[in-house]
C-alpha cells in the first residue's frame, strides 16, 4: 500500500503537467492562439532538437558560470554561517544586511555589475552567488541553531572543544536545513547566470535567447527556457542524491 501511495503521489504532478500540454497543443492547432504567439510543445520540441547543436556552447558557458558562482555561494555560507552560530555579534550585525539584501531586485544590480567588471563571466558569477548566498546561508543558520539543548550539554559535559562538538553535533543536526537551502540555491543558479547574461556577452543561454527574441522568433525562446528548466531539475536532483548519500538516516522514512 506504501508503494502504491507513492507511485500515485509521483503520478499526480505528471498527469497534471501532461494536461497542460495536451490542452496548450489543442489550443494552438485550432488556432485559439496564433503559432507566431504562442508555439506549440510540438514545436517547441522540435525546434530543440533543431537548435541543440548551435546551444551546446551557450549551454556550457552558462553551466559554468552558476557552478562556478554556486560553489563559491557554498563556501561563503557555510563559513559565515559557522561564524555567526559561533559569535552572536557577528550575527546581529550581518543577519540584518542579508535580510534587506534580498530587497534589492537583482535585475537592478546587473547593470551595474556588468559597468564595474565588464562583460566578461566575472558579473555572470556575481549575481549567482548573490542569488544562491542567502537561502544556503539563512537555512544552515538555523540548523546548527536547531541542536538539542540537552545533546549541547552532553557534549559540553564530557569536555569536547568546539570543533568536536560542531563535527559530531551540530553540523550532521543542520545537514537537512542545509540541503534544503542547497536545492534552492541550486534552482537559482542556473536562472541568476541567465539573468546576468542579458545584460550581454559573447555566449550563454540568457545571450542567445535575447538574439532570438529581438528577432521574434519565439519557439527558440521557448526551447531555451526547456533547457534552462531542464538544467535546473537536473542541478537538483544532483544535491538530492548527495543528499540520499550523505544522510542515510532519510531513507527509512521514504
Amino acid at each position: 500500500m506504501k508503494r502504491l501511495k507513492s507511485i500515485g503521489t509521483n503520478l499526480t504532478p505528471i498527469a497534471f503537467f501532461m494536461m497542460i500540454l495536451i490542452g496548450w497543443q489543442y489550443i494552438v492547432d485550432k488556432g485559439i492562439i496564433a503559432r507566431y504567439i504562442l508555439p506549440s510543445p510540438s514545436d517547441v520540441i522540435i525546434t530543440s532538437f533543431r537548435i541543440f547543436p548551435e546551444l551546446k556552447p551557450h549551454i556550457m558557458t552558462t553551466l559554468e558560470e552558476a557552478f562556478t558562482g554556486f560553489f563559491i555561494a557554498i563556501l561563503l555560507a557555510i563559513i559565515l554561517a559557522v561564524l555567526m552560530d559561533s559569535f552572536a555579534l557577528l550575527k546581529k550585525a550581518f543577519y540584518p544586511l542579508f535580510i534587506v539584501s534580498q530587497t534589492i531586485p537583482i535585475i537592478i544590480l546587473v547593470p551595474l555589475l556588468v559597468m564595474w567588471f565588464g562583460f566578461d563571466k566575472l558579473p555572470k558569477i556575481i549575481v549567482v552567488i548573490l542569488v544562491c548566498f542567502f537561502p544556503i546561508v539563512v537555512n544552515l543558520l538555523e540548523g546548527l541553531e536547531s541542536i538539542d539543548k540537552d545533546m549541547l550539554n552532553l557534549f559540553k559535559s564530557m569536555k569536547a572543544n568546539y570543533f568536536q562538538i560542531f563535527k559530531f553535533a551540530k553540523f550532521p543536526a543542520s545537514l537537512g536545513n542545509f540541503f534544503s537551502g542547497l536545492k534552492i540555491a541550486a534552482t537559482y543558479s542556473i536562472m541568476g547566470a541567465v539573468i546576468g547574461e542579458w545584460m550581454g556577452g559573447k555566449d550563454g543561454l540568457g545571450v542567445y535567447m535575447t538574439r532570438v527574441r529581438q528577432s521574434f522568433a519565439l519557439d527558440k525562446v521557448f526551447s531555451v527556457i526547456v533547457v534552462i528548466v531542464l538544467l535546473s531539475l537536473l542541478l537538483f536532483k544532483i544535491i538530492e542524491f548527495v543528499q540520499y548519500l550523505t544522510m542515510p538516516w532519510i531513507r527509512e522514512t521514504k
